[in-house]
């Protein structure tokens, strides 16, 4: 369940593109309000400024009181919403906050040098971290009946766990997981700090990111690869071993190691969104992701929270990367 409330997401997160994916696994009705937080298409960039970044980061000192006198630090500020003046995070003075409308839509869009077709975007941490996502219009079907759609996500936050980074992702249609582009290098990405001087360097970030489509091509060569590439039953199984080793002794740690491979080998062999490629290195690849971005344990956030986070750090990428590690390994021996 996530630490978010329904009623926080169905009204701080927009999805886009629905007729293409369906709606989030967090739609809600009920929770809605007057206006949908669901698009059929893309969301309007008025939309995503007006419901969502319509605040400003303010930077103000922090005030103490000492014996009775009240100081004001010469070094600590704290960064708090326009709107509701809620505490975002707490920085040296020569912090610079990275204001989500310029940061994550105009700077995007003059990445791209072309109109925003704005697939998602949202808030959490109570407007602490933000994102948007900027798709293609149509998803792209591979020959293997892998529907995909690739993106640039850009992210940034106000309680220092992100510097402001852009990054080409995929995400996979059926089951909204999130993937690296290239499982043998890590996904293309471009950081700005939030320094007094920081600013975004065109140039510099689209020869980083190589935009868009070239996403695609990587992806489709890297799908098809995986899905000529057999997996047997006792590679499956010697994989597992592997992956989720199981401890001698009884206790909480075998009781977790036997839960996460039966969920894994249920998602193999059973879920439909997994199934189609059981037997292939796809499949193997897709029921471990899927596995992690819906099903494994998420601690100390939310699970929407988690999985931005993963794809814009980079543990999506590190989390595939592993998987094909490990099963190389399995298929070598």
């Amino acid at each position: 369940m996530s630490k978010e409330s329904f009623e926080w997401l169905n009204q701080n997160v927009l999805i886009g593109f629905t007729e293409k994916r369906g709606n989030a696994w967090h739609y809600d009705e009920a929770s809605q309000g007057d206006e949908p937080n669901h698009y059929p298409g893309p969301i309007p960039v008025a939309d995503v400024d007006r419901r969502l970044f319509c605040w400003e980061p303010l930077k103000t000192p922090i005030q103490f009181y000492f014996q009775g006198e009240l100081r004001t630090s010469e070094r600590d500020v704290i960064v708090v919403r326009s709107d509701t003046g809620k505490e975002l995070g707490t920085f040296k003075d020569g912090y610079q906050p990275h204001e989500y409308s310029k940061w994550l839509v105009k700077n995007v869009e003059a990445i791209l040098d072309d109109d925003l077709a704005v697939g998602s975007a949202g808030l959490l941490k109570g407007g602490a971290v933000a994102w948007v996502s900027i798709e293609v219009p149509e998803n792209i079907v591979t020959p293997e009946g892998v529907e995909f759609r690739p993106n640039l996500l850009a992210a940034t936050s106000f309680d220092g766990s992100l510097a402001t980074t852009y990054k080409r992702v995929i995400t996979n249609v059926v089951c909204d997981n999130t993937m690296a582009a290239g499982l043998g290098e890590s996904g293309q990405v471009y950081r700005v700090k939030h320094t007094k001087h920081s600013a975004v360097k065109l140039a510099e970030a689209r020869e980083a990111l190589a935009v868009i489509y070239s996403a695609a091509d990587d992806f489709q060569a890297e799908v098809k690869a995986l899905c000529a590439t057999a997996v047997s039953e006792a590679q499956f199984q010697k994989f597992l071993d592997e992956f989720s080793p199981m401890p001698t002794d009884k206790g909480r740690s075998r009781t977790m190691s036997e839960g996460k491979r039966d969920a894994v080998t249920a998602m193999y062999r059973h879920d439909e969104r997994v199934a189609p490629w059981t037997g292939t290195a796809w499949g193997v690849m897709q029921a471990v992701n899927t596995f992690t971005h819906h099903g494994g344990i998420v601690r100390g956030m939310s699970r929407p929270e988690r999985n931005m986070l993963r794809a814009v750090t980079g543990g999506a990428d590190s989390l595939d990367q592993d998987t094909a590690e490990i099963l190389g390994r399995v298929l070598a021996a």
